[in-house]
């Protein structure tokens, strides 16, 4: 829109302030991270550049890791994703932007190496784990969260999702089936949301939404009553929904751009987040108090503990659930902190769920997975 012509030079001097700001911040970055490059003190890299390695963001997180030891690290960094943000509309290597203001994790888009032998391993460490629950006379009901690039594909816009991970979740419920293992599929109530115009996912977040964690916990309990599990101990809960509220995205902070005022970030978006109650129930005869404990345990990632999914599934099973999700728990973190934890030995779980989301299961495991999988039962 064009400037009125009665605007005073003041006027025009404030309003280019941001901007004289984020030069001087750049310059300021750029300077010290060279004369740093140029003596020597900072590498930018590790080992020789490769095509592969640029092109699954090797390249660029080594260079954003190096980036983060400069003298000025915060500046430089800061202001060098505010920059690629505002001028090349860029989010960096980890985030991606569909249509406006809606954001995706870069790792949802492209295939792993070794993609089908790295979900073979995890496949089987989730069947060890299964035959270890069976001998102990307790259930596993795993429960699959696809990729949110798979269920808000209309989003997506210019960027595209590679052929490859199309069968991706079919391909990991035929390895578990095959074992034995119970596995629940998401993608069809997930989806089934996005046909009638919910969204299932955030915008700017990784996440589902509060309707997508309700949708998906009525799921996964309808799966656990259809294989003969019965609730124990029995306790009703009532959900009241809180105003709604601006709720920050964690793909905005992942993205690095959550410092900028927020007229220059994605378009803002909020969440009528969940309180849960549990209803008055009738005291059990129990010596030691042992009937009222959770005998449910949810186990998994981040899923587990946004968008109150812990308490929609309390509700939907009718009994109290202990959930051990894991921010950053990947494919198995939280799994084996659960199994190292004492309330696993103490209170020993008639009904497990493990969920894991489909972003993780091909993957090259990493030293600290493999030390995780030592920790799993089996």
């Amino acid at each position: 829109m064009t400037r009125p012509t009665s605007e005073s030079p003041l006027t025009r001097i404030a309003a280019a302030l941001p901007a004289v700001s984020l030069a001087m911040l750049l310059v300021a970055g750029l300077a010290s991270t060279l004369h740093a490059v140029g003596t020597g003190r900072l590498a930018l890299w590790s080992g020789p550049v490769t095509a592969s390695g640029f092109l699954n963001g090797q390249t660029m997180r080594s260079i954003a890791d190096a980036l983060a030891r400069a003298p000025q690290p915060r500046v430089a960094a800061d202001a060098a994703r505010a920059a690629n943000w505002l001028l090349l509309n860029d989010l960096g290597p980890q985030v991606r932007q569909g249509c406006p203001d809606w954001l995706f994790l870069a790792e949802e888009l492209a295939p792993h190496e070794g993609a089908a032998g790295n979900m073979a391993q995890r496949a089987a460490m989730v069947a060890q784990v299964h035959r270890a629950l069976q001998r102990d006379g307790i259930r596993l009901l795993v429960a699959v969260v696809p990729d949110k690039s798979r269920i808000a594909h209309d989003h997506l816009c210019g960027l595209q999702r590679s052929t490859a991970l199309q069968g991706r979740v079919a391909a990991w419920i035929t390895l578990l089936q095959d074992s034995g293992v119970p596995v629940l599929d998401l993608e069809t109530v997930l989806e089934a949301m996005q046909t009638r115009g919910e969204e299932a996912f955030f915008r700017t977040d990784t996440h589902w939404t509060e309707d997508g964690a309700q949708r998906a916990a009525q799921a996964v309990a309808l799966a656990a009553q259809a294989s003969g599990w019965s609730p124990e101990p029995v306790q009703e809960y009532d959900a009241v929904r809180e105003a709604p509220a601006v709720r920050p995205g964690d793909l905005v902070r992942l993205a690095g751009i959550e410092g900028l005022p927020a007229r220059w970030q994605p378009a803002p978006e909020t969440a009528r987040s969940a309180r849960f109650t549990p209803r008055s129930a009738a005291e059990e005869d129990d010596l030691f108090g042992d009937a009222k404990l959770p005998r449910t345990v949810l186990i998994g990632t981040s899923f587990s503990r946004t968008s109150g999914f812990a308490g929609y599934l309390a509700q939907a099973l009718h009994t109290p659930v202990a959930h051990f999700g894991r921010d950053g728990g990947n494919f198995s973190g939280g799994a084996a902190a659960y199994f190292q934890a004492p309330d696993w030995r103490e209170t020993p779980p008639r009904l497990v769920i493990w969920e894991i989301p489909e972003r993780t299961l091909q993957p090259p495991a990493t030293a600290a997975e493999r030390a995780e999988w030592r920790a799993l039962p089996g």
